[in-house]
Parts: C-alpha cells; sequence; structure tokens
C-alpha cells in the first residue's frame, strides 16, 4: 500500500518527533492521516534514526543569493562562486541549488568508516555481544589519552542500522540486546505483567532506606526468566555493583525455588546479602520458609509495577542475549550458568562509572570481610 499523500516537511518532523517520544506507527499513522506500512518503510530506511536536518552552513549561497549571481551573469559581472557552478555560460541558480542540496545530503564519512583500527575494536565488542553504549564508554576510560578511538554510541547505531553507510556489518545486529532492525525510543510503552498474591508480603516500602539508595551493598533484586518446555531460572542481581547469579532450579515451585535459593546463598559472606526484594509472582509464595532459613526478609514490590525491580529488569534484558527466549533453559548446568552471569558481570556499565559489576562487588566484598 502506498502513501496517501505525499508527506511535506512539517508530517516528516511529526513522524520522527512522534517517534523519538516512543508512540506507536500505528497511532502515527492516525495522527498523519497515513497508512502505517507507508510509515513503517519510511522509519526502516533509516534504521529508525531520524535524519539530521541539512541547514546552510555560515556564507552558504541561498536561493536568493544565487538568483543574485544569476542576474549578475546577465550584466557580464565576474564572480569566483560563479565559476565553481558552471562558470559564465552554465550557472544557473536552480541547478546549482539542487546540486549543493544533493552534496550536502550524500552521507559523510564517519570516525569508524576513517579508522580500521577502531572499526575492528568496536566489531570485536560487538560480537562478544556489549552494547554501543558499554563500548562507547570503555573506549573513553581505556584510550583516554587517544582521540582517534573515541566514538559515540549513537554513531555506532547509525552504523549498524543505517547500512547505507557500509561501515559495521549487518550481522552485527544479531549480536545487540534488541534484536530488532530500528532504533526505538526508550520512551517505548512495555506491557504490565500480571502477578498473584502473596501471603504475608511484606511491601516494598518497608524495605530498609539504604536498600533504596544503593548506599550499603547486600540488597538484592531476583525475578525468573523462563524458556521453552516450561524451563526457568533464577535470576539475582545486587543492586549496588549490579551483580548478577543465576541458579539453576528443578521447577517453579515455591518450594524448588526457596530451597534453591537457600542453597545458593549460603555460598555468600552473610553482610553480601541482606534482603531481597522480588515482585508477585506465585514462585516466592514459600518466602517466609526462606527467610527463616537464610535470615533474609523478602520484599515484595507493588502490583504490575516491575520497574521497581529497575536492577533486575535491566539484567534480565542483558541476559536475553545469552539466552534468548525459546531457549530450553533446564539444559543448562550450574557451571554452565555461572559461565553466563560472568559474562555479564565482566561488562562495563555506564551506571557504574563504565567499571564492572565483578569489580564493584569483589570491592564490597573486601570491605565487608
Amino acid at each position: 500500500m502506498g502513501c496517501a499523500r505525499r508527506l511535506t516537511d512539517g508530517d516528516k518532523r511529526q513522524l520522527w518527533a512522534r517517534w523519538k517520544s516512543g508512540q506507536p506507527v500505528v497511532e502515527i499513522g492516525q495522527a498523519l492521516g497515513q497508512p502505517t506500512p507507508c510509515l513503517t518503510t519510511l522509519l526502516r530506511k533509516h534504521g529508525g534514526i531520524a535524519p539530521r536536518d541539512h541547514k546552510p552552513r555560515a556564507g552558504q549561497l541561498t536561493p536568493a543569493g544565487r538568483e543574485e549571481i544569476s542576474r549578475a551573469l546577465s550584466a557580464s559581472r565576474s564572480a569566483r562562486e560563479i565559476a565553481r557552478n558552471g562558470g559564465r555560460t552554465g550557472y544557473r541558480a536552480t541547478q546549482a541549488g539542487q546540486r549543493a542540496l544533493i552534496a550536502a545530503s550524500r552521507p559523510k564519512p564517519c570516525r569508524l568508516a576513517l579508522s580500521p583500527r577502531l572499526r575492528n575494536c568496536v566489531a570485536e565488542k560487538l560480537s562478544s555481544r556489549w552494547s554501543p553504549q558499554e563500548i562507547a564508554g570503555w573506549l573513553k576510560t581505556s584510550y583516554a589519552a587517544d582521540e582517534d578511538m573515541r566514538v559515540a554510541h549513537e554513531t555506532i547505531y547509525r552504523s549498524l542500522f543505517i547500512q547505507a553507510r557500509g561501515v559495521l556489518k549487518r550481522e552485527l545486529l544479531a549480536a545487540l540486546r534488541s534484536k530488532k532492525r530500528m532504533r526505538r525510543a526508550h520512551g517505548a510503552a512495555k506491557q504490565a505483567m500480571k502477578r498473584s498474591l502473596i501471603p504475608d508480603a511484606i511491601s516494598i516500602r518497608q524495605r530498609p532506606p539504604e536498600a533504596e539508595d544503593r548506599a550499603v551493598p547486600g540488597h538484592w533484586e531476583g525475578d525468573l526468566i523462563t524458556g521453552s518446555i516450561n524451563s526457568c531460572i533464577v535470576t539475582l542481581v545486587e543492586r549496588r555493583s549490579r551483580f548478577l547469579m543465576l541458579v539453576k532450579i528443578g521447577s517453579r515451585t515455591s518450594a524448588d525455588v526457596v530451597e534453591a535459593l537457600a542453597r545458593h546463598i549460603h555460598n555468600l559472606p552473610r553482610d553480601t546479602f541482606v534482603s531481597l526484594t522480588w515482585d508477585r509472582g506465585s514462585e516466592m509464595t514459600a518466602h517466609a520458609r526462606f527467610t527463616i532459613a537464610t535470615g533474609v526478609k523478602v520484599y515484595f514490590c507493588d502490583p504490575q509495577s516491575p520497574w521497581q525491580r529497575g536492577s533486575n529488569e535491566n539484567t534480565n534484558g542483558l541476559l536475553r542475549q545469552y539466552l534468548p527466549r525459546g531457549t530450553d533453559l533446564s539444559r543448562f548446568t550450574q557451571i554452565e550458568l555461572d559461565a553466563v552471569a560472568k559474562q555479564i558481570n565482566t561488562r562495563p556499565r555506564q551506571t557504574l562509572g563504565f567499571k564492572t559489576p565483578a569489580k564493584v562487588f569483589n570491592e564490597t566484598v573486601v570491605s565487608t570481610g
């Protein structure tokens, strides 16, 4: 289906503004009076990244200026700028303006295209499933004295999503946390998750203040991630360091979950596991048994409020790069899950000043030991 009408410049600006705010393309189409396939085609063409406005640079000829030159030619007057655009006999204001616009819109070589060393480094980290933001931050700290080894994370995204640049191979898209082929706004809506009622649940509002501001280590967030054939594993994330632990479980019954959790955290120094925050999943119905076995209180999020476990939610998203949806999680041993967790814990995090969770957590263990 083609466009119902040609998009004006104003329509395009509105399209990109709405897309950046996270509005679904269906709603954008309704607002602009355009069919969804038409807008989707345009968004995919640019990889979901708004093209830059090509504003005339200082000193560049305007259409009015070009017309002035055209009139000057008829009066047999000379100018170097005229010669550059076809000479006395060939200059035409309209054609010259079109040539200038085409030259301005032509993709300019980006830093990744100009530096094979930087490009290879970025490609290697992408292959290791680092995010563009992690790569940009790591480069800034690792090559503090080498400006040539710096690149903005948006430049990496542009080189991946806008294949016309021909800098980074499309295959590297598969290593990104999101498998989408277009850049999506951070404001895109998320579906709420249904949660069951938990008997004698202690509200997250009763959690110690030091857990909220992440000033003190030892406060964890937990959840289950699921795979095929009803398989699942436990994910635990320490709020201060974002350190991840994965726990293999036999089933998602509350008895199996709390037993596996209690057994796993006994391997940690006591002061490094003080509290646990969970969502409203039925797998934590037996939370009182867990508290008796470990001395660790469990706090529960408000219904349909997964953002209250933000560190855990974000880390689960990273984990899907290694354990995609549809994977049979039951086939992984605890040793293999530990290896996956190690890969994530050795990735630099922006929120940690591009330190790794492993480094920050180890500092915590030393200080509390």
